[in-house]
């Protein structure tokens, strides 16, 4: 749980961070950099509903060529 805390921390920091850089506005850099890792806690999500779907039918395609 700590090392998901820091890497929260971390991407909150650098999402800041590249849009101060970018715009120069301290609203606007926190906003992206509060609303850009909620957005990617949800594609994560769906990334790893896909991943474990193919992973699966990888699996299964394994042990039928071994079996073979």
């Amino acid at each position: 749980m700590l090392k998901t805390l820091t890497f929260a921390c971390m991407h909150f920091t650098v999402a800041f961070t590249v849009v101060y850089l970018m715009t120069g506005s301290w609203v606007t850099g926190g906003l992206i950099a509060l609303v850009e890792p909620c957005c990617n806690t949800v594609g994560f999500y769906f990334h790893e509903k896909l991943w474990n779907r193919f992973s699966a039918s990888s699996a299964g395609n394994m042990t039928a060529a071994v079996a073979a």
